[in-house]
């Protein structure tokens, strides 16, 4: 996500929304102050199987917690 100022996202706004288009966020500043996002008004559609051989889920994920660290989430420690 990229931050411009008022000046120059009127000056360049065709090609900042091209970038909008593509799925990039811009943030609009006024003095270094950021008073606006343009976001796409539609994301493109999710393509399953899209993170296929990037990311990997170890065979115990889903085993239950140690039990020092399971007490952690309930507020306990030990």
């Amino acid at each position: 996500m990229k931050t411009i100022n008022i000046h120059e996202a009127k000056t360049h706004l065709s090609r900042l929304l091209e970038s909008v288009e593509e799925g990039e966020e811009v943030i609009i500043a006024r003095a270094g102050k950021p008073i606006a996002k343009l976001v796409p008004l539609k994301s493109k559609p999710r393509r399953p199987g899209g993170l296929k051989g990037k990311i990997r889920i170890h065979p115990d994920f889903d085993e239950p917690l140690p039990e020092d660290i399971a007490a952690a989430f309930g507020g306990e420690s030990r």
